[in-house]
C-alpha cells in the first residue's frame, strides 16, 4: 500500500495525517487559509515530508488516497456567502421556507418571532400546478408559469434554482418537466429537484434540502475544482475522497453534485476516529463512548452506543426551529462555539462570559503574535502555563505570553482580579459551557454520562478534558496520539457509505407487496449504480441495510425501522417487521402498543463499500521510568502546582504511567493532566487517564473544604 493522507479544514486549523505504507502515522498542522484552501493544506503536508525527508511532491505522487473533510460548506450557510438561490414551490405555498415547522423552544405559549427565510420572498416562485397524495394529477402543470419564474431568475441574476413541489415523491412528473425547462431555459445555472436530493415526507424538510444544496453548488464545485486542480498540479494522481455527513466518504464528482452531504463532513469524522479508538485502545468491540472534538473554533461533540455512532435527520443551521434544517441524515454532532480561539468577554452585568465568537486563523488569538488582542482560551491556557510557548504546533507557531497577558488585562480590571484569576475563570466557564451542553445532549436521549468513556480530540482538547470528565462524573478518558488531528484521522478508516430512500406509502393491516417490493428494488438499483461508480476505489467488502420509517396510525413522527431481510414478500415478512417497530418504539420511547397496526412511508438502503484500513503498528514497551523534559508552575482550575513536570510525548513508551499535576506535550495537542488524575500510556501510544473521582470536581473542592 502506498501513502495515504486525510485532511480536515476547520475554521481555525488544517490538520494533515499520513500514513506511510508501514502504517506509521504522521500529522501536520496548518493555519486554515481561505483563499485557497491547498495553500494551508500544502503547509501541513510539507510539515510531514520535511520529517520524513522527502519533497512535497514526492510524498503527493507516491499517496494512492486523499481523503478530504471540510467546513466550507457550513461555513458559507452560517456566513450567508452561498449562492443567490430562487426557490420553485406549488401555488399556494410560498411560507414553506419562513414558517418552517412551527417549533418553538420557550413552549407553546413563547413569543417566537419568524427569522428570515433561506430564499427572499422575492426570489420565492410559485408554480401553478399541484399533484395530489395518492399521485394523481390534481391540477395540470402550466409551463407558462415556470417561464415566468425563469425569466424573474435570469432579470435578478440567479445563481442557482431548488424546486420542491408538492408530493413530487409520490409523482415527478411535473419537478421533472420543471428541471427540462431549466436545463433548457437557463442551462448554466445549477439546479436541485426535490425528489431526486431527498425523496421524504415533510415538505419543510425537502424544500429546505433543496435549496440549501443548491445554494452549495456554485460555491463547492469551484472549490472542490480548485482542490483537484491544486492536488494534480503539486503531483497528485491518486483517488480523491471526500468526507460527507454520513460519516463516510464519497468520490469528489458525486459530492459536487449534492454538496449538502459536505455539510459538517469534517465533525462527521471524528465518531468515525472514536468508534476505531474504542474498539482498539479500550479492547470493547462495543463501545458506550462520548466524542469530544476540540478546535479552535467549535467544541463538537457526538456519541456511539454499544459500538453504533449515533445519527440524526435533525442537522439545524441556527437556532432549531428558527433556523435552517438540513433534513437530511448525517451523524449526530452538536456544535458549540467553545474552542481554543473563542473570544473571552465580560458583558454589561460585569459577567465573564466565553464564546461563541471566535478569533479564528485569523488574526488568531492575541499570542499568535498575528494582530489579534481580544483574550481567547489559547491565551488563557498560556498564561496558566498548560502551552509551551516555543513548542506549539511541533514548534511551527511561537505563542506570546506577554501578548496574551495583555489582551487579558482589561478582563482582570473588570472582574477586580489578576490576569491569573481572568484566565482561571475564562477556563472554568469554558468547561461549564460543554459540560451543559453534553448533558443536554446525553440525558435528553436517556443515557447516563456515567456510563461512557470520554474520547478526546482536537488541537485544544487536552486542556480541559479531564475537568470535563469530572463534571460528567466520567472515570475513564481516552486522548489518542492523533488527538490533535482526531476528524482527519477519522478519515482514514471511513469506507464509501451512501444512502438512499424511495417513498412508498402502506398499512400493514393492508400491505402493498408490489409497491414495497418496487421500491425496494429502485433501492437497489440505486446501490447498484453507486457501487459501479466506487468500484475504482477497490472496495473490499459491500453491506447493505434496509430500513423504513414506520409509525403508529396518527403519530406525528416515523421510527427508522430495520428490514433485516431487505424483502417484504409474505404476510410473515410483514408481521416480523411490526413487531420489530414495536421492539424499537419501546428501546426509543419505554413504550410502545403491540395490538396497533403500523404504516409505513419511506423505504431506505444504506450501502457501505468498505476499503482497506492502514494497520499502525505498536510501539515498544517502556523499558524506563518517565523523564521529565523540564519544570514549570502551572495554575489548575482549583490548584496551583509549583514545578509541574513537563513530559515530551514521544518519550512515553506504552505501559508508562503518570501521575497528575503533569502536562504532555505532543506536536499537534497539550495534554494537561490535574492533579489526582492518572495517565497510562496504552499499547497503542495511546493516552488513558484515570480522572481520579467520580464526582464533579467543584463538588470534591466544596468536599475537602467541608473535612478541612
Amino acid at each position: 500500500m502506498a501513502y495515504r493522507i486525510s485532511v480536515d479544514t476547520g475554521g481555525t486549523f488544517t490538520d494533515v495525517v499520513v500514513v506511510d505504507p508501514a502504517g506509521t502515522i504522521r500529522i501536520g498542522k496548518a493555519l486554515t487559509t481561505y483563499k485557497r484552501a491547498f495553500e494551508g493544506i500544502e503547509h501541513g503536508i510539507a510539515q510531514v515530508a520535511t520529517a520524513m525527508g522527502m519533497s512535497t511532491r514526492e510524498l503527493l505522487a507516491d499517496t494512492s488516497h486523499f481523503a478530504y473533510g471540510t467546513t466550507r460548506s457550513t461555513n458559507a450557510i452560517v456566513e450567508g456567502k452561498t449562492a443567490r438561490t430562487a426557490f420553485f414551490t406549488t401555488k399556494g405555498f410560498p411560507d414553506t421556507l419562513l414558517l418552517r415547522e412551527g417549533g418553538r423552544l420557550g413552549g407553546a405559549f413563547s413569543p417566537r418571532e419568524f427569522t428570515p427565510p433561506y430564499v427572499p420572498r422575492y426570489l420565492t416562485f410559485e408554480i401553478d400546478e399541484r399533484i395530489d397524495s395518492d399521485g394523481s394529477v390534481f391540477s395540470p402543470l402550466v409551463e407558462q408559469s415556470v417561464l415566468d419564474a425563469i425569466e424573474q431568475c435570469r432579470i435578478h441574476g440567479v445563481e442557482a434554482v431548488g424546486v420542491s413541489l408538492l408530493w413530487s415523491t409520490v409523482n415527478p412528473a411535473h419537478e421533472l418537466r420543471v428541471g427540462e425547462l431549466l436545463t433548457e431555459h437557463l442551462g448554466s445555472v445549477p439546479r436541485t429537484l426535490s425528489h431526486q436530493l431527498n425523496p421524504i415526507l415533510r415538505e419543510y424538510r425537502r424544500a429546505s434540502s433543496t435549496v440549501i444544496d443548491a445554494s452549495l453548488k456554485p460555491l463547492m464545485q469551484r472549490f472542490l475544482g480548485e482542490l483537484a486542480d491544486d492536488l494534480a498540479a503539486a503531483g497528485f494522481a491518486g483517488r480523491l475522497l471526500i468526507s460527507t455527513s454520513f460519516g463516510g466518504s464519497w468520490p469528489v464528482g458525486r459530492i459536487s453534485e449534492q454538496p449538502i452531504y459536505s455539510v459538517g463532513s469534517g465533525p462527521s469524522m471524528a465518531p468515525i476516529a472514536a468508534l476505531n479508538v474504542g474498539r482498539t485502545t479500550l479492547e470493547d468491540p462495543a463501545p458506550n463512548v462520548l466524542v469530544a472534538d476540540t478546535g479552535g473554533t467549535t467544541f463538537d461533540v457526538g456519541l456511539i452506543s454499544d459500538g453504533t455512532i449515533h445519527y440524526s435527520a435533525d442537522t439545524w443551521l441556527g437556532a432549531k426551529w428558527t433556523g435552517h434544517i438540513t433534513g437530511t441524515k448525517s451523524v449526530d454532532v452538536r456544535s458549540i462555539g467553545s474552542g481554543g480561539g473563542s473570544i473571552i468577554d465580560v458583558d454589561s452585568a460585569g459577567l465573564v462570559k466565553v464564546g461563541p465568537e471566535s478569533a479564528g486563523a485569523d488574526p488568531g488569538p492575541a499570542c499568535y503574535g498575528r494582530g489579534g488582542t481580544r483574550p481567547t482560551v489559547t491565551d488563557a491556557a498560556l498564561v496558566l502555563g498548560y502551552f509551551d510557548p516555543a513548542g506549539f504546533i511541533g514548534g511551527e507557531l511561537r505563542l506570546d505570553v506577554d501578548a496574551a497577558r495583555a489582551a487579558l488585562q482589561p478582563v482582570a480590571n473588570r472582574i477586580g482580579g489578576t490576569v491569573e484569576d481572568a484566565a482561571r475563570g475564562a477556563l472554568i466557564i469554558a468547561t461549564q459551557n460543554v459540560v451543559s451542553a453534553v448533558r443536554e445532549m446525553t440525558v435528553s436521549q436517556g443515557i447516563d454520562p456515567r456510563d461512557l468513556a470520554l474520547v478526546a480530540g482536537g488541537g485544544a482538547s487536552g486542556v480541559n478534558v479531564i475537568q470535563i470528565a469530572r463534571e460528567l462524573s466520567i472515570g475513564k478518558v481516552v486522548l489518542p496520539r492523533t488527538a490533535g488531528a482526531l476528524s482527519a484521522s477519522g478519515a482514514l478508516n471511513a469506507d464509501l457509505v451512501s444512502d438512499f430512500a424511495v417513498s412508498a406509502f402502506t398499512s400493514s393491516r393492508d400491505f402493498d407487496f408490489d409497491g414495497v417490493e418496487a421500491a425496494l428494488r429502485s433501492l437497489d438499483a440505486q446501490a447498484d449504480a453507486f457501487l459501479e461508480e466506487v468500484a475504482g476505489l477497490d472496495p473490499i467488502a459491500v453491506h447493505r441495510a434496509y430500513t423504513v420509517d414506520a409509525r403508529y396510525p396518527g403519530q406525528v413522527w416515523e421510527l427508522e425501522t430495520p428490514v433485516s431481510t431487505g424483502t417484504v414478500r409474505s404476510a410473515e415478512d410483514v408481521e416480523a417487521l411490526r413487531q420489530e417497530f414495536h421492539r424499537q418504539h419501546q428501546r426509543v420511547f419505554q413504550v410502545n402498543d403491540p395490538g396497533q397496526d403500523i404504516e409505513m412511508l419511506v423505504w431506505k438502503l444504506r450501502v457501505t463499500a468498505e476499503i482497506e484500513k492502514p494497520t499502525v503498528p505498536a510501539p515498544e514497551p517502556a523499558t524506563a521510568p518517565p523523564t521529565a523534559v523540564r519544570h514549570r508552575d502551572v495554575l489548575f482550575a482549583f490548584a496551583d502546582a509549583p514545578g509541574t513536570p513537563v513530559y515530551a510525548g514521544e518519550t512515553l513508551a506504552p505501559m508508562a504511567v503518570l501521575e497528575g499535576p503533569a502536562i504532555i506535550l505532543e506536536p499537534t495537542t497539550t495534554l494537561v493532566v490535574d492533579p489526582g488524575a492518572t495517565v497510562t500510556v496504552a499499547h497503542n501510544g495511546d493516552y488513558i487517564i484515570d480522572t481520579g473521582t467520580n464526582t464533579p470536581a467543584t463538588e470534591r473542592i466544596v468536599a475537602e473544604e467541608v473535612h478541612a
